[in-house]
């Protein structure tokens, strides 16, 4: 039987915290289909396509996981392809009780699909797309935080040469 894990997130930009996540995850599952969300909350810098492009480029040494899109709610999406986990990363208490209240909805919408809390390496426990997208348009070093590909998504997107 095949253990699938939907890791579902905006990934504007996608960070070594996201990979760090999805890297530990691929070994746990069988198989993670990493989605991209558009949160209807957020300004978004990258579109959908970016980010797909982005995730795909950076996931592509890892034979297990795949990346898709979607706009529909996240336990739809993962009922759909017979998921059996939701995998989400933490970094601090308050991703906690922001969690907390997403996982009690789903588990609510569908009580067959866990969700697998990973904290995330102490290292990236800072890092957060929105800090890296402040930090890349004032032309600081985000080559620590990114993969390559990334920074040079930004580097364009923010016209530093």
């Amino acid at each position: 039987m095949t253990r699938l894990a939907i890791c579902p997130g905006s990934f504007d930009p996608v960070t070594n915290g996201h990979l760090d996540i999805i890297e530990r995850g691929s070994e746990i599952f069988d198989q993670v289909i990493v989605v991209v969300f558009n949160n209807q909350s957020k300004d978004p810098l990258f579109s959908v396509d970016e980010r797909v492009s982005l995730l795909s480029e950076t996931t592509s040494y890892l034979s297990n996981v795949s990346v898709d899109r979607s706009s529909e709610l996240l336990i739809d999406y993962a009922r759909q392809h017979s998921a059996d986990a939701i995998l989400r990363g933490l970094r601090a208490v308050s991703d906690f009780e922001y969690e907390l209240q997403i996982t009690a909805m789903n588990r609510k919408l569908d009580d067959n699909i866990e969700t697998l809390f990973m904290m995330t390496n102490n290292q990236y426990s800072f890092l957060s797309s929105s800090v890296v997208k402040e930090v890349a348009k004032y032309q600081a070093d985000v080559s620590d935080l990114v993969p390559e590909v990334v920074q040079t998504a930004l580097k364009k997107k923010y016209r530093v040469t």
